[in-house]
C-alpha cells in the first residue's frame, strides 16, 4: 500500500510555480464538531497567527488545491474539507447544497477564524462562501468568488459533470491518475499526481476511490434512490442564488479563467447588475481551476483585496 502523506509535497509545489523555496511551511490539521457527530477538517497555515483569510475549494476537491496559493501568499490562513469532502465527513442524507454547507462551515469558522476574514471560495466552494456571507455576515469580511456565479448550468458545468459522473472505483493508482489526466488538459502531469493523492485514498484490496462522497446532492435521484440515469440531472442548480447575491454587504470580487466555459459574458453582466461595485478579474490562460492552472497570478490577486 503507498504511503501517504500530506504534508511531504509543498516543495514539490513551490519548485513547479517557481515560488522561493523558505523551508516547510508550518501548517497543521484540524477538525472541529459539527451537527450528527460529524467533523469538519481544515489545513491551518501558519496556526500560530490569528488567520487572514478562508479558502473553500470547488466540489470534487479538497482543501489541499490551495496549497500553492498559500505557499505564495506566505499568510495565516485555513482552508476548510467542505462535508463530503478530503478529510470532512459525509453527510448521512448526502445533501452538498451551498446553503447547507455554509451552516457547517460557518460552524469550523467559529472555532478556527472568529473574528471573520475575507473568505474565498473556488466552483462550489464560491457559492458555499455566498451563502456563508449572506447566512453568517461576522464571519466573512471579503466575498472572493473564482470562476463561479449563480448562473451556472448544465451546458456551462458539462466538462466537470464529465468527470465526477466517472467510476467510483478504479484497478490502481494509474488508472485513477490517467482519467484525472484526461479531464484536466490544462493543468501539469506533476501538479495532478499530487492532487489524485490528495485527493484519492488507497482500498485494503488494492483499488482506489475518491475521498469525496460520490452521491452530492446536486446528482438527482430516481425512487429508489439510485443516480438517475439522466446525465443532465447532474447539473447544479444555484439559479435561486442570484437572489443571495444582492444581499451580499462587503465588497465583492469574481476571477474568471480566461479558458473556462463556467462564467461567461451574460453571467458577469448580470452579476455587475446586482453588485455594480464588484471586482470582476479575468486570469489570462486559466481553466476553471484557476487555483491549480494559475496559483501564483490568483495569489497576488487575491493579496489586493486583503490589504
Amino acid at each position: 500500500m503507498q504511503v501517504y502523506d500530506e504534508f511531504s509535497m509543498f516543495a514539490d509545489n513551490a519548485a513547479e510555480a517557481g515560488i522561493p523555496w523558505r523551508g516547510a511551511p508550518h501548517v497543521e490539521r484540524r477538525s472541529v464538531a459539527v451537527s450528527g457527530g460529524r467533523n469538519i477538517s481544515a489545513l491551518v497555515w501558519q496556526p500560530d497567527k490569528q488567520p487572514d483569510l478562508v479558502l473553500l475549494h470547488g466540489g470534487a476537491q479538497n482543501a489541499h488545491t490551495w496549497d500553492t496559493v498559500a505557499l505564495a501568499l506566505d499568510r495565516p490562513l485555513v482552508a476548510i474539507d467542505l462535508p463530503g469532502h478530503g478529510h470532512s465527513d459525509w453527510r448521512a442524507d448526502g445533501d452538498y447544497k451551498p446553503q447547507i454547507m455554509a451552516d457547517d462551515v460557518a460552524i469550523a469558522l467559529r472555532a478556527l477564524a472568529p473574528s471573520g476574514t475575507p473568505v474565498v471560495g473556488m466552483s462550489l466552494g464560491g457559492m458555499t462562501a455566498l451563502c456563508l456571507a449572506v447566512n453568517h455576515p461576522s464571519l466573512v469580511t471579503v466575498l472572493g468568488m473564482v470562476d463561479v456565479t449563480p448562473g451556472v448550468d448544465y451546458v456551462k458545468a458539462e466538462p466537470i459533470i464529465a468527470f465526477v459522473s466517472g467510476p467510483e472505483y478504479f484497478d490502481d493508482y494509474s488508472a485513477i491518475l490517467a482519467r484525472t489526466i484526461e479531464h484536466n488538459p490544462t493543468r501539469t502531469e506533476s501538479s495532478l499526481r499530487r492532487g489524485v493523492l490528495h485527493n484519492a485514498r488507497e482500498l485494503d484490496d488494492g483499488r482506489w476511490s475518491w475521498r469525496y462522497d460520490p452521491m452530492r446532492s446536486w446528482k438527482r435521484k430516481s425512487s429508489d434512490g439510485a443516480p438517475a440515469p439522466d446525465a443532465s440531472a447532474s447539473a447544479p442548480d444555484f439559479t435561486a442564488l442570484w437572489d443571495a447575491l444582492a444581499n451580499v454587504r462587503v465588497p465583492v470580487t469574481l476571477w474568471r479563467g480566461s479558458r473556462s466555459g463556467v462564467v461567461d459574458d451574460a453571467d458577469v453582466e448580470r452579476f455587475l447588475q446586482i453588485q455594480p461595485s464588484a471586482t470582476v478579474i479575468v486570469v489570462e490562460g486559466a481553466g476553471h481551476s484557476i487555483q491549480g492552472d494559475r496559483p501564483v497570478e490568483l495569489a497576488r490577486s487575491i493579496e489586493t483585496i486583503l490589504g
